[in-house]
């Protein structure tokens, strides 16, 4: 049985039982009428929890940002806003059987998309049949967006220049760089991204010694470490999502395996890859779309990137990272559009997304004719200590880059 949580706070899970019952009691008409209502598949349980629950908390945010001002202003009228939303449980295929049922059953007006760019693409692929617009906040695989699709909007920029301008700079920091030992995630993004940085590694008369892919839940990582070790690499590139991560740098560590720039895309990026690996995730270099170092200031329910950082770490007591900050953009900007288009309309909602250009809290938000937003030079980050500190774009650098120390 699917679990669904439907309220206004998605913070009181504990009254879930309660409150559900008593909105299944009302007819969809009424809530047609009086509310603005959201699907959001999320992953709260299964290999993309963590990833999940950034979603979910920064949707919180904003859901009672908005919902505190009164609403959403519709034309004439504001209207409060609910999030209708289901653990897909990290699974592909009841993400797209939950997007379905949040169409056709649960009635929602418009869809945000779950965690990462394959699971994405799924949910897409249903609200494009129903015409429902779908706010993407951590897709940047270009497949996923060059398919065709006229209803997917997604608030982070194209992954293609990330490795481009890693393969620059870190080569032109630390002399002697020559060849690269790539593993990838056999996925949507962590597979591209393995592709992108082959690409670039060759367009810069780097060496690629070593090019893999895993197996989606692979729990023993030796083997190709060991193959990559002997290569003497000294650049190591690893995709995946968090816990595959650090599984691999444990396993470097048991190997005594290293090079002087490790780069683990997007482990970094997230605080619970410094937490998990302590002094093992000294050094590691990555890739973000988002730091909190960032001033921007906008007319939106946040303000600026100052405001939504304050209020994240005095609720959750850490800093917030690229995913929190683009799941909030996400659905600033369908706020934004729904107010520009004044109805909710989906057809007219969706020209309204695709004219966008506004400046958020999170950055600019200009999408282009397949839907995603603009690019521009993304933060390149390394953990040094336990901090993560930015080392471009110029206007957030923080350090310079530091070599890996061996083991």
């Amino acid at each position: 049985m699917l679990r669904r949580t439907s309220i206004f706070n998605l913070g009181r899970l504990a009254a879930q039982a309660t409150v559900t019952a008593a909105l299944w009691a009302v007819s969809s008409g009424a809530w047609a009428q009086d509310v603005i209502r959201i699907g959001a598949p999320l992953a709260l349980t299964g290999g993309l929890a963590d990833e999940g629950k950034k979603q979910q908390v920064a949707y919180d945010m904003w859901l009672k940002r908005v919902n505190a001002a009164g609403g959403i202003q519709v034309g004439a009228k504001k209207m409060k806003v609910e999030l209708v939303t289901y653990d897909y449980q990290s699974d592909e295929k009841r993400a797209q059987q939950i997007a379905e049922r949040l169409i056709t059953q649960d009635k929602v007006d418009f869809l945000t998309a779950p965690f990462g760019s394959g699971h994405t693409k799924v949910v897409a692929g249903v609200a494009e049949r129903y015409g429902v617009p779908v706010m993407a906040s951590v897709a940047s695989s270009e497949t996923v967006f060059n398919q065709g699709y006229k209803y997917l909007f997604g608030t982070l920029a194209p992954n293609g220049g990330i490795v481009q301008n890693m393969a620059v700079i870190f080569t032109r920091l630390i002399p002697g760089v020559k060849k690269i030992a790539i593993l990838g995630r056999e996925d949507v993004f962590p597979r591209a991204m393995a592709t992108e940085m082959k690409k670039a590694a060759e367009a810069n008369g780097i060496e690629v010694a070593y090019s893999e892919f895993y197996p989606v839940g692979t729990l023993d990582h030796a083997a190709a470490l060991s193959k990559m070790k002997a290569t003497g690499a000294q650049w190591v590139f690893i995709t995946g999502y968090t816990q595959d991560l650090i599984l691999a740098r444990k396993q470097m560590g048991d190997l005594k395996f290293s090079a002087p720039i490790v780069t683990m895309v997007t482990g970094p990026s997230y605080r619970e890859f410094v937490d998990g690996l302590g002094k093992l995730a000294d050094g590691v270099t990555s890739a973000s779309w988002w730091h909190h170092s960032l001033t921007y200031k906008s007319d939106d329910i946040f303000g600026s990137t100052e405001a939504f950082y304050k209020e994240f770490v005095a609720r959750e007591k850490k800093d917030p990272d690229y995913v929190n900050a683009s799941a909030a953009a996400a659905l600033v900007v369908l706020q934004k559009a729904i107010e520009k288009a004044g109805t909710l309309d989906k057809a007219k909602v969706r020209d309204a997304l695709a004219a966008t250009d506004i400046l958020t809290f999170y950055g600019p938000v200009k999408f282009t004719a397949n839907g995603m937003n603009q690019g521009r030079d993304l933060p390149i980050i390394q953990v040094q200590g336990t901090k993560i500190v930015p080392l471009y774009p110029t206007p957030i650098k923080a350090g310079s880059l530091r070599p890996v120390a061996p083991f």
